[in-house]
């Protein structure tokens, strides 16, 4: 089954008299239980389009489909909506609150969800335990390696059962064995618990743990490639 489906999408900025075009006529469509990177070089598009795709911004014009729902003309209310319901985030700069453990970093999306406080313990025990974080539950992020911080928003992003995990440049912030470490994760969670999972990067080496490495440049699709 489809869970996304993109037909014709493009993205204009305005400043002033100045245009530009973020994305140029994008159609895509990505099944679930997929593992999909999408690469380019600075400014090709890639972080818009997974905005777009996140529904964290609107394309300008084209049809979006997300798990067979239209989203492309939702008000931020239903986006967000949306977002809390179908998607789970994980960004290169993590975006931990820093007077949190990680337990209750993880329990942060299941409060907007309205779950009560004993089930938020016990799913975000169980996301950390999946991510492998057991001993580290209720340490503060600063008491936390790079790599156990990611983990800790892997296990945030994941904790609502999402059918789907954007991850914008998730190796980022790491060094090349903790990085290869988390895309290991990633695959787990892919094979394992049937997430799909569309990751932005612009290292080859990250892009090649997906199944399939979609890449731009200046906002076009220039290639989509399945191994």
């Amino acid at each position: 089954m489809d869970i996304i489906k993109m037909e014709n999408i493009s993205k204009l900025y305005k400043s002033g008299q100045i245009q530009v075009e973020a994305l140029k006529d994008i159609s895509i469509v990505i099944q679930e239980k997929e593992f999909v990177s999408i690469m380019g070089p600075s400014g090709s598009g890639k972080s818009t389009l997974l905005n777009v795709i996140g529904c964290l911004d609107h394309a300008t014009k084209g049809s979006y489909e997300l798990s067979g729902r239209s989203v492309d003309k939702l008000n931020d209310s239903k986006m967000s909506e949306v977002r809390n319901e179908f998607i789970g985030f994980v960004f290169q700069n993590f975006h931990l609150l820093p007077s949190l453990s990680a337990i209750k970093n993880v329990e942060i999306p299941l409060i907007y969800r309205g779950v009560n406080g004993r089930i938020r313990k016990e799913l975000a025990e169980n996301a950390l335990r999946l991510v492998g974080l057991d001993d580290r539950m209720h340490h503060l992020p600063s008491q936390l390696s790079g790599g156990q911080q990611q983990r800790v928003a892997i296990a945030r992003a994941i904790v609502g059962n999402p059918a789907m995990i954007l991850a914008d440049e998730p190796t980022g912030a790491l060094d090349t064995k903790t990085g290869n470490k988390i895309m290991e994760l990633f695959i787990e969670l892919n094979n394992e618990k049937n997430m799909t999972i569309v990751q932005v990067t612009h290292e080859e080496n990250i892009a090649e743990f997906g199944s399939r490495i979609i890449r731009l440049v200046d906002g076009e699709l220039v290639s989509d490639t399945r191994k």
